[in-house]
């Protein structure tokens, strides 16, 4: 994107290593603001794309429960949460979505991989009735702010070949997911999946400065294309879009990145030996982990699977303690995501899994009587 003629030399820089180091066949780059503004793109995009084909009923998208894709009225509307969006609900469009597949445990994914075809019923049985209406599919790699459940391998290549058969688009949000969080500079990577819009933001600048992108493929692109008054173009353009300061923060990052590609799958396998200290922790549900990205939920049961009411806050109890002995991790509800900076070190990845453990081990008392329904307070 060049706002609609006007650009500067680091944003029109940075387009070229930004398709360099995403997945084959993704050449344009939209730029943008946060993560939410880059889904909300990839939204516009997809459905102007049909437009533009002469295909204007392709106007819905397939998302997946539990999702989160930002707090833009068009993200809250392919994921929305009663609990967090409730007051905006009526406003939202209603989409179709499927329940996200379960993933046996898998911390690093390689490109043999495959899934069970039966993890992709439900996307299948929805495409085969209403694909005349649905514009894209779009989903998360791994369910960050949902608590960090990841896909199971090969799932991202399944849902790519469904989407080929229907003749609807792939919209990948690797917002959270990107620039290494997977052990892979994308998750698509991990299957050699080529979505049609793939969704960047913060590991762009490090998390640093305000600086998301929308890439597509060629073929989108060219869809967009013709004279003015075919009405083509997607106007869409936010003012910070491109920002200097961040695209030259963001050319900088890539760079030293290249280096840290290499290390990762050993620190990935590293953090999953090191995280089976929770296994037998009192209160701790099953781990979650998909390369830097480890999620577990305090229970008050883990073997029945009775959860803490949300009021509670009971992911606050060990998050609090775990602050307070040096380590700023944060609770989702009742889960805990530990997402180590990725330069760390085996050393310090071991030193930040031993806070937290002492920290769950902190709040035993207090989850021990929130469990036995006892009234007190953290």
């Amino acid at each position: 994107s060049t706002m609609l003629g006007p650009a500067n030399v680091p944003a029109t820089r940075l387009a070229r290593p930004i398709t360099e180091l995403a997945p084959d066949g993704l050449t344009r780059v939209h730029l943008s603001d946060s993560g939410a503004t880059a889904v909300e793109i990839a939204l516009k995009t997809a459905i102007q794309y049909w437009a533009n084909l002469g295909q204007p009923d392709k106007q819905r998208i397939l998302g997946f429960h539990n999702n989160y894709h930002g707090d833009t009225l068009g993200a809250m509307a392919v994921a929305p949460d009663a609990l967090f969006h409730w007051p905006f609900l009526t406003m939202l469009p209603d989409h179709p979505r499927v329940s996200y597949p379960t993933s046996p445990p898998c911390p690093l994914v390689t490109p043999d991989m495959a899934c069970d075809p039966a993890a992709l019923d439900g996307v299948r049985q929805i495409l085969a009735a209403e694909a005349d209406r649905i514009a894209a599919v779009i989903i998360e790699p791994v369910q960050g702010a949902g608590g960090i459940h990841p896909a199971p391998p090969g799932f991202l290549r399944g849902l790519r070949a469904l989407c080929d058969e229907f003749d609807v688009l792939l919209i990948v949000d690797e917002v959270a997911t990107g620039f290494g969080r997977t052990g892979w500079p994308f998750a698509c990577h991990a299957e050699n999946v080529t979505p049609d819009l793939l969704c960047i933001g913060k590991g762009l600048t490090g998390g640093y400065l305000p600086v998301a992108a929308t890439v597509a493929t060629e073929a989108i692109f060219e869809a967009f294309l013709g004279p003015i008054d075919q009405r083509l173009t997607l106007y869409h353009g936010h003012s910070y879009a491109g920002n200097q300061l961040g695209c030259a923060a963001a050319l900088a990052n890539i760079e030293l990145c290249a280096d840290l590609w290499p290390t990762l799958p050993a620190k990935v396998m590293a953090l999953a030996d090191l995280v089976r200290a929770f296994v037998e922790a009192p209160y701790v549900g099953p781990i979650r982990q998909r390369g830097m990205m480890v999620g577990f939920e305090v229970m008050a049961d883990p073997g029945g699977g009775r959860r803490f009411d949300w009021a509670l806050r009971a992911g606050y109890a060990v998050t609090e303690s775990a602050r307070r002995r040096g380590l700023l991790v944060r609770p989702i509800g009742s889960t805990i995501i530990l997402m180590p900076p990725l330069i760390s070190t085996e050393a310090e990845l071991s030193a930040m899994v031993d806070i937290l453990r002492a920290a769950v081990d902190d709040a035993e008392p207090i989850l021990r009587a929130w469990a036995r329904g006892e009234a007190v307070t953290a």
